[in-house]
């Protein structure tokens, strides 16, 4: 279950983190959803780094460093998807 989980996390985070990034990013979905995985488990990592994990109520800061990190992978990702579609 906890596969499962990841993926939709994963599609989730990817996504909200294309809506921030500007322009358009022409990566397929399957790609959208492994960054997302892997920006959610790295803004984990940098949010119990910061002590900021776990908090009364919702986890805004941790929410929103597992989107930056996943939006700063999708950035680093596009041009480097785009050079070999060419």
């Amino acid at each position: 279950m906890s596969f499962l989980w990841a993926i939709v996390a994963g599609l989730i985070i990817g996504l909200l983190a294309k809506l921030v990034l500007p322009g358009r990013q022409p990566i397929p979905l399957w790609l959208t959803v492994v960054l997302g995985a892997i920006g959610g488990l790295l803004g984990n990592a940098l949010a119990s780094a910061f002590g900021v994990a776990d908090t009364n109520g919702v986890d805004w800061v941790r929410h929103a460093m597992q989107i930056g990190a996943a939006a700063v992978l999708i950035a680093v990702v596009t041009p480097a998807w785009g050079r070999r579609r060419a």
